[in-house]
C-alpha cells in the first residue's frame, strides 16, 4: 500500500535561525522535502547582517513521520531551531466556538426589556402557550450536540473531556454550512438510562438533540428511547448520518452503472452503528440482497454470539445465508461498503466482484481498499 500524502492535520511551523549565507535556506528545504515533508509558506521573520530567522510550514503524514522531519533538520549544520508550533493545537487554542449577544445592552430601556421587569412578560407568555418557545427564544435555532466520549472517531473510549473538541467541530460546522447554532455537552454518565435521563432534562432548551461518537450498542438504544420520549428530533450523526451520504452515493453511482437497487448484491464491512444504519436504510430503498460482515463474519440468523441489534439485523439480511467472511461474501457482488479499519482488506477482493463493481470506503483516517491498489 502507498504511503498517505502529507495532511494539513499534521502542519506545523518550525522557526530557525542560521547564518546570513547564501544556501543555508534551500539545504533545509531540500531536506524536509527529501523526508517527505510537504512545504507551505516560508515567511522572513528578522534579519541582520549576521543571522536571518524564517518561519517555514510544512505538512506531514502522521506525528512520527512530523518527529522525523523535525530531527532530520537538527542535524543539519549551522541551523538552530529556536521554537516549533503546531498549527492544529494553535486553532483549537481557547476552545472553537464563543457565545455573542444578538442584541445591544446600551441603555437602561435595552436592559428592562431584555431583562427585568420586560423578560417576564416573555415568560408568561410561553406559559400560557408553550409553543411560543420557539418564536420568543433561541430553541427554534439550537442544537444540543452530545456525546459521551465513548467511541471517538479511531480512538474509541477516551471519555467526554476528550471528546469536547469533536464536539465544538461538530457545533461549529452546523453554524458554518447551515447557520444552526448548536452547543457541545459531554456527558459523564455510567449508562443508558443515565444518558437518556440527562439529555431529556436538558431538551426544553434546544430544538433538536444531536448524538455522536457513542459506543454500540449503547447509541442504537439511547436513540430509539430518546426518540420515543422527547418531542423533538434525534438525530444520531453516525447512524443516520453516515447512512444519508452513503444512499445518495449510491444513487449517483447507479446512474452510471445503469442497475436497480433491487438487482444489487450489497456487502457491508464493518458492523459498527455507521454500518447497520446504512444496512437498514439500503433494505428501506429496495435493495433485497445486504450482507453485513463484522470480525467473525457475515452475520446470519444462525450465530449464537450476535447482540440483540445484530440479531435482529441477520434475519433481515444475508438472503442466501452467507456464513464466511468478507473476502467470500465479495464474491459476485456489485457494492462494497467499507467501514471497518484502514487497510485491512485485501484489493484482490474487488477483482472477485461483478462487471462495474461500486466501492465506497468510509473508514478514516485510511480507507479500507487503498484507491491506488
Amino acid at each position: 500500500m502507498s504511503a498517505p500524502r502529507p495532511s494539513p492535520s499534521y502542519s506545523l511551523t518550525l522557526r530557525i535561525e542560521y547564518q546570513n549565507q547564501v544556501g543555508m535556506l534551500g539545504r533545509v528545504t531540500s531536506v524536509i522535502g527529501t523526508e517527505g515533508g510537504d512545504i507551505g509558506a516560508i515567511d522572513i521573520v528578522k534579519t541582520t547582517r549576521e543571522t536571518i530567522t524564517r518561519d517555514i510550514t510544512f505538512s506531514a503524514r502522521d506525528e512520527e513521520h512530523a518527529q522525523t522531519i523535525i530531527a532530520a533538520v537538527r542535524e543539519i549544520s549551522g541551523i538552530d531551531i529556536v521554537h516549533l508550533s503546531d498549527r492544529t493545537f494553535l486553532l483549537h487554542l481557547g476552545g472553537k466556538l464563543e457565545i455573542s449577544s444578538k442584541v445591544p445592552l446600551k441603555t437602561r430601556d435595552d436592559l428592562s426589556m431584555a431583562y427585568v421587569p420586560g423578560v417576564a412578560r416573555i415568560s408568561k407568555a410561553i406559559a400560557e402557550d408553550p409553543n411560543d418557545v420557539f418564536n420568543l427564544t433561541i430553541k427554534r435555532n439550537t442544537v444540543a450536540v452530545i456525546s459521551d466520549g465513548s467511541e471517538l472517531l479511531n480512538l474509541g473510549n477516551v471519555g467526554p473531556e476528550a471528546a469536547l473538541p469533536v464536539m465544538e467541530s461538530k457545533a461549529l460546522l452546523l453554524k458554518e454550512f447551515a447557520g444552526v447554532d448548536a452547543f457541545p455537552l459531554c456527558l459523564n454518565v455510567a449508562n443508558v438510562d443515565e444518558f437518556v435521563a440527562v439529555v431529556k432534562a436538558i431538551a426544553p432548551g434546544f430544538g433538536a438533540i444531536h448524538l455522536e461518537d457513542i459506543s454500540g450498542p449503547n447509541c442504537f438504544e439511547i436513540e430509539q428511547k430518546l426518540g420515543e420520549r422527547l418531542e423533538i428530533p434525534v438525530f444520531h450523526n453516525d447512524q443516520h448520518g453516515t447512512a444519508i451520504v452513503v444512499l445518495a452515493a449510491l444513487i449517483n453511482s447507479l446512474k452510471i452503472v445503469t442497475k436497480a437497487p433491487s438487482d444489487l448484491r450489497v456487502v457491508i464491512n464493518g458492523a459498527t452503528a455507521a454500518g447497520v444504519a446504512t444496512a437498514r436504510l439500503l433494505l428501506t430503498h429496495g435493495v433485497r440482497d445486504v450482507i453485513l460482515c463484522d470480525e467473525t463474519g457475515a452475520l446470519h440468523s444462525g450465530r449464537e454470539d450476535l447482540n440483540g441489534v445484530l440479531q435482529s439485523l441477520a434475519g433481515d439480511t444475508n438472503p442466501r445465508a452467507i456464513t464466511a467472511g468478507v473476502g467470500e461474501a465479495l464474491a459476485g457482488a456489485d457494492v462494497f461498503l467499507g467501514f471497518g479499519h484502514g487497510g485491512n482488506i485485501d484489493p484482490q477482493f474487488v477483482f472477485a466482484m461483478n462487471s462495474s463493481p461500486i466501492v465506497f470506503s468510509v473508514a478514516h483516517p485510511r480507507p479500507e481498499i487503498d484507491p491506488e491498489a
